[in-house]
């Protein structure tokens, strides 16, 4: 079996197109995201759209469940003042630009969602589908987390030997094996942060030697992006954002 998890689009639908016609390309059994499907980028709806009619199912970002409840903020994490003052822009943006089928959508995204490798009829391995944590979508599940954190989560999740959680939330990918489990962090497609402006997802094979897990980086059509949020009434820094990977130089 082939899924490939895709996380964290932050309506960016140049990005979400260039990954979706990668992963036809490659011809996975399924395809999952993992949240923030809106925000900071200027199509909130036509990411919505694209992902319900190619009937992809996923998990709730905590900017999904804020937008969808008209939160007081995204939940969001901040480096510096001028970072959260753009945040929060936004936030205000989203709310007022997704539209009520949208964000029926977005409200109706569960929190959790658990694929049974082998099917639900057999014993065997689970993947674990989670925007930031097992407990909270708002908690960043960073690559420096201690061992013993992400140890913590596993038993969160009841996860075991065999298992993998698959995250997204912090735009920047990784993987770790602790103890038999399979912790894996999917990157962003829409908004990356860790200074590689393409595209970014994982593509999982299970098969009876085990799981392996690449990460594919994408490229996309960063001019047409950029000139939406500039024509959007979104603050222009959101366009240097995604040139830079995240990384203003």
């Amino acid at each position: 079996m082939r899924i490939a998890l895709i996380s964290d689009v932050h309506a960016n639908l140049p990005a979400l197109e260039a990954v979706l016609a990668d992963i036809d390309v490659r011809s996975p059994d399924a395809i999952y995201h993992l949240g923030d499907l809106v925000g900071y980028a200027p199509w909130p709806n036509e990411v919505v759209q694209l992902l319900r009619g190619r009937h992809i199912p996923g998990v709730s970002g905590n900017y999904d469940s804020t937008v969808a409840t008209h939160y007081k903020h995204c939940g969001c994490k901040y480096e510096d003042p001028c970072q959260e003052a753009l945040s929060h822009q936004s936030f205000a943006w989203t709310v007022a630009q997704t539209t009520d089928a949208s964000k029926a959508f977005l409200g109706a995204l569960p929190f959790r969602l658990d694929v049974r490798l082998n099917g639900g009829h057999l014993s065997g391995p689970t993947l674990v589908l989670v925007h930031g944590t097992p407990t909270l979508n708002t908690l960043y599940w960073t690559e420096d987390r201690s061992d013993d954190f992400c140890l913590k989560m596993a038993a969160q999740a009841g996860a075991k030997a065999g298992d993998t959680i698959a995250f997204g939330h912090t735009h920047r990918p990784w993987t770790r094996e602790i103890e038999g489990v399979r912790f894996v962090n999917t990157g962003s497609v829409g908004r990356p942060k860790d200074g590689d402006w393409r595209a970014g997802y994982m593509l999982f094979t299970h098969s009876g030697e085990g799981m392996t897990v690449e990460g594919i980086r994408v490229d996309y059509d960063l001019d047409r992006a950029m000139d939406g949020i500039r024509r959007s009434t979104l603050p222009i820094d959101f366009a240097d954002y995604l040139r830079t990977g995240g990384t203003p130089r």
